[in-house]
């Protein structure tokens, strides 16, 4: 434990302002991948074991488009639509046929294309670590803020991640596919009978779920190593967020993910050896007092 660093830092406005734009930045990247799996368990009711995968082929495919062009933005692009394609091909072949089924049925069939999908990146781009490396587009100083130090592509990453939240919540709360989406997660029977194709639907919430994850895996390929197996992580931190803000919802996953990044930003200093030990510690404090999470509705 370094407890007294933390306390120095905390005390440091300098320290408050390097460590707040870390912690939010990693939060927002992981509220990418946790809203896409939160999503797609509150519609479908699966459990996507493989949700990790595809934020790691979300930066192969960034990877692969940065090369040839340059450009980070179609960098991102071919990220997230590369995703998207791969998780709407995997929904209708294989995991829409195990909807509803047990979660050990689900647990075989996703890891299934866990070991699938890291042979295959193995096969086409080598098993050895990746880097993209910050565009030179973002190679500017960084903004001092109080003393505190906040990197120029860190803030990029953060806007671009709010941005994308933002659009999230307004698509599921005030259009006509998000009413719909919201419908089928509570009553799709009622769904159908409507005359709205519910199939039509999960394929879609599918296709974005898995087109987050792409996302955060081609925005965070310059400041990451990419490397076959980089989703499990991110995966087991994912799953802690859906935890934490309830299964299914898209606010709770928002403030569970800001509030692991501020632990691993500032417990990277306070107690740099049990990172990951206080992050399952708080999610254990949230099944003790409220077993639904922060924005899941009481059964």
């Amino acid at each position: 434990m370094e407890l007294t660093e933390l306390g120095e830092c905390v005390s440091s406005l300098s320290c408050v302002v390097t460590q707040l734009a870390a912690g939010l930045t990693i939060g927002m990247l992981l509220f990418l991948v946790a809203s896409g799996l939160t999503l797609i368990f509150g519609v479908l009711g699966l459990v996507n074991f493989a949700h990790g995968s595809l934020y790691m082929m979300g930066a192969y495919f960034a990877l692969a488009a940065y090369g040839p062009t340059g450009s980070f933005a179609l960098a991102v692009l071919a990220g997230t639509l590369g995703a998207a394609l791969l998780g709407l091909f995997f929904e209708r072949f294989l995991l829409s046929r195990i909807y509803g089924q047990d979660v050990l049925m689900q647990l075989l069939v996703c890891y299934a294309i866990i070991l699938i999908l890291d042979d295959v990146v193995k096969i086409i781009w080598g098993a050895d670590f990746r880097n993209m490396g910050v565009p030179p587009a973002f190679l500017h100083p960084p903004f001092i803020i109080g003393g505190g130090v906040v990197p120029y592509f860190y803030a990029i990453l953060f806007g671009i991640t709010a941005l994308i939240a933002v659009a999230l919540s307004y698509g599921m709360s005030r259009t006509r596919f998000g009413r719909i989406v919201r419908a089928a997660a509570v009553n799709p029977g009622m769904v159908g009978a409507l005359g709205i194709n519910t199939t039509v639907v999960y394929a879609a919430v599918f296709a974005i779920g898995a087109g987050l994850a792409g996302a955060a895996g081609a925005l965070s390929a310059p400041i990451r190593s990419v490397v076959p197996g980089a989703g499990v992580s991110i995966l087991i931190e994912s799953f802690i967020v859906t935890v934490i803000g309830g299964m299914g919802s898209i606010g709770g996953a928002l403030a569970a993910s800001l509030i692991l990044g501020l632990t691993r930003s500032f417990g990277s200093i306070g107690f740099p050896l049990f990172v990951e030990g206080a992050m399952f510690v708080i999610m254990a404090l949230v099944l003790i007092l409220r077993p639904s999470g922060l924005g899941g509705r009481r059964g």
